[in-house]
C-alpha cells in the first residue's frame, strides 16, 4: 500500500513517523493536495489532516483522484451528506472520524452503552468536559460533538459542553452522568498524537478490503 498525506502539520508529521514504523511507503506530502500528480494518486490512499476550510476545498479532488482516502479533519458536518453522496459516486472507498484513536472508539462504545441504560431509567443530567492545547482551533472539539450526539440520541436532551484550551494538552474528554444520589464519570487522556495517527494508518489498511463510504467507529472493531 501507497499512502500520501494531505497536510503537513503535527498530525501530519505523526502520520509519517508511524508510517515509517511500520514499513509502509508514503508516496507524498502535501499541503496542497489539488496539485499532486493524478496518475500517482491513483495507486494511493490520501490520509488527510487538513483544516475544515482545505477539506471543503479538497474532498472532489480527493474523491475523483485517490484509490481510496481516509478523512481525520473536523468541521464539515453540515456538508456531510454531499461529500458522502460525492465519494459514492466516484466510487472511491472513505473512511472519517471524529479521532480515530482506538481507545477513544472505545470510549464511544462505553458512552452508547452507558447512555442507553440512563436513558431508559430518566433521572440523570449529561454533561461533557473537554481540555486541548492553545493551539486548537475549534472548539468544542469533533470528539465532544461526536460523543454529545451519542448522548442526545440516547437519552433525549441537549448536552451540556465545556471547552478548555490550555498549555499543550493532546486531549482530555470527560463525559459525567449527573444524578439525585450519585454519579458516573469516564475520561478519556490521550498522551500524544500517536494514536490519532496509529488509528488513521489502521483505517487507511482497511480501505483495502471495503468499499463505499463509513464512520471509523463502525469497523474500527470488526
Amino acid at each position: 500500500m501507497k499512502v500520501v498525506i494531505s497536510g503537513y502539520g503535527k498530525m501530519g508529521r505523526m502520520v509519517e513517523k508511524v508510517l515509517l514504523e511500520r514499513n509502509i511507503e508514503c508516496a507524498g506530502k502535501s499541503e496542497d493536495i489539488r496539485s499532486f500528480d493524478k496518475t500517482l494518486a491513483a495507486e494511493c490512499v490520501c490520509i488527510d489532516f487538513t483544516v475544515p476550510e482545505a477539506f471543503r476545498a479538497n474532498y472532489r479532488f480527493l474523491a475523483e483522484n485517490f484509490k481510496a482516502v481516509v478523512v481525520g479533519t473536523t468541521g464539515w458536518n453540515d456538508i456531510r451528506e454531499d461529500v458522502i453522496s460525492y465519494f459514492g459516486k466516484c466510487g472511491t472507498p472513505m473512511i472519517y472520524a471524529s479521532n480515530f484513536s482506538i481507545g477513544v472508539n472505545a470510549f464511544f462504545a462505553m458512552t452508547d452503552f452507558i447512555s442507553s441504560l440512563l436513558g431508559k431509567t430518566g433521572g440523570y443530567s449529561p454533561y461533557i468536559v473537554e481540555k486541548h492545547h492553545c493551539h486548537k482551533l475549534d472548539a468544542p472539539s469533533g470528539t465532544a460533538k461526536s460523543l454529545a450526539a451519542i448522548v442526545d440520541r440516547n437519552m433525549g436532551a441537549a448536552t451540556d459542553i465545556q471547552s478548555v484550551r490550555c498549555g499543550e494538552i493532546p486531549g482530555i474528554h470527560t463525559i459525567g452522568f449527573e444524578g439525585l444520589n450519585d454519579r458516573i464519570t469516564i475520561t478519556h487522556e490521550a498522551f500524544s498524537r500517536e494514536g490519532f495517527a496509529q488509528g488513521a494508518v489502521e483505517a487507511a489498511l482497511k480501505t483495502e478490503s471495503l468499499s463505499g463510504v463509513h464512520e471509523f467507529k463502525e469497523i474500527v472493531f470488526k
